[in-house]
């Protein structure tokens, strides 16, 4: 079969996962208001557990009652009922036979915007206003607020929501967690030389602007048992500006991946619009590719983005990342692994039926069949 390593069983630190294929975080706003994960929930995600995927990652969970929210009907890891919530979920998918990390998520600047009775301040590494308009399948509506600068006082606060959500995702059973390091959210922003133009020990050049990040995986990592996984999710691009780069390219990603593995993430999870093409010039290396040669030899890497296809697939892992996920490829085709196994043909993804007008779960995607095994 050409596309047999997909499903070669591998290992990610004391897990043993069935594939390299793994459902990648997506944003879907169906947690009840007060932030619990709903039985709904967990029919979703157990459905990608049953047809095949070798671990799930969730979407963005927010970590603090502070700042860290982003959009109504997100799920926390934040209170007691939150944490059992989430139980069911990870027993429904650990039921179904895979691993399941929580992704850790502070919005920063890129908040949806809370009502009247949910006020929430909005706080970035500066007061850098991002250029685009909040987004309608997440509740949001119009140009996104000029953030506060997140002071240290914040910075701990933001810092020690991370270390409680994942304390508290160990306590509900999850796997692991992947810090939220993508995007344009608030970890990301740090990383960037647009959104974070800090004075203090935190702006600068690349080893500056990436030495909040480091404290926070290195913080998570000390908090959390030795056989919980950490991982971290990166990107250049971010849901604001879908061209963003790093201003000092290839540079700056060498101090990136180097430092925040060696903090204590034991997997990156890199994602670009296409994880197959150059992100530092026509003919320089992926992100992926980058994160594999500058990471720590022990780090997992895992790519994401424009992997839909089995050839994209399999390119990715040609290129040397350890595993890969699956976005809008996952939800066409809930058992995308056990289809390409058995060389079945592929639903296309419409984002009318899944991301329109809200990305709400639907029953729609509740009904999808999943292959026998």
């Amino acid at each position: 079969m050409p596309f047999e390593m997909l499903f070669d069983s591998t290992s990610l630190q004391e897990l043993t996962l069935d594939n390299r294929v793994g459902l990648a975080p997506m944003t879907r706003v169906s947690a009840t208001a007060d932030g619990r994960a709903t039985d709904e929930m967990a029919r979703y995600y157990a459905k990608f557990a049953d047809g095949g995927f070798g671990f799930l990652v969730t979407e963005g969970v927010y970590t603090d009652s502070a700042y860290s929210k982003g959009y109504l009907n997100q799920p926390g890891l934040v209170t007691d009922a939150q944490v059992d919530a989430w139980k069911t979920v990870v027993d429904a998918v650990h039921d179904a036979g895979a691993p399941i990390f929580a992704q850790l998520m502070h919005s920063g600047a890129q908040n949806q915007g809370m009502p009247p009775s949910e006020p929430q301040e909005t706080i970035a590494p500066s007061p850098v206003q991002p250029d685009a308009e909040k987004s309608e399948a997440y509740g949001g509506s119009g140009p996104y607020p000029v953030p506060e600068q997140a002071t240290h006082d914040d910075l701990d606060t933001a810092r020690e929501g991370f270390v409680s959500a994942a304390v508290n995702a160990a306590e509900a059973g999850f796997d692991g967690i992947e810090i939220h390091g993508a995007n344009g959210y608030f970890i990301n922003e740090f990383l960037s030389s647009t959104m974070n133009q800090r004075d203090d020990e935190y702006g600068g050049g690349p080893a500056a602007r990436v030495r909040y990040p480091v404290e926070v995986v290195s913080a998570v990592a000390d908090a959390v048992p030795d056989d919980f996984v950490v991982g971290l999710r990166v990107s250049q691009t971010m849901v604001t500006d879908t061209d963003h780069q790093w201003e000092e390219g290839e540079d700056a990603a060498a101090v990136f991946f180097e430092e925040l593995s060696a903090a204590g993430a034991e997997y990156i999870h890199t994602t670009e619009p296409d994880a197959t093409v150059s992100s530092f010039g026509e003919d320089g290396p992926s992100l992926a590719e980058t994160a594999v040669e500058y990471a720590t030899d022990d780090t997992v890497i895992i790519a994401n983005g424009g992997l839909g296809t089995p050839e994209a697939a399999r390119t990715a892992l040609d290129d040397g990342a350890d595993l890969l996920t699956l976005a809008t490829g996952a939800l066409a085709n809930p058992d995308w692994p056990r289809r390409v196994a058995d060389g079945n043909e592929l639903a296309e993804f419409d984002y009318r039926e899944f991301l329109r007008p809200e990305a709400t779960i639907s029953e729609h995607e509740l009904a999808l069949e999943v292959s026998e095994e």
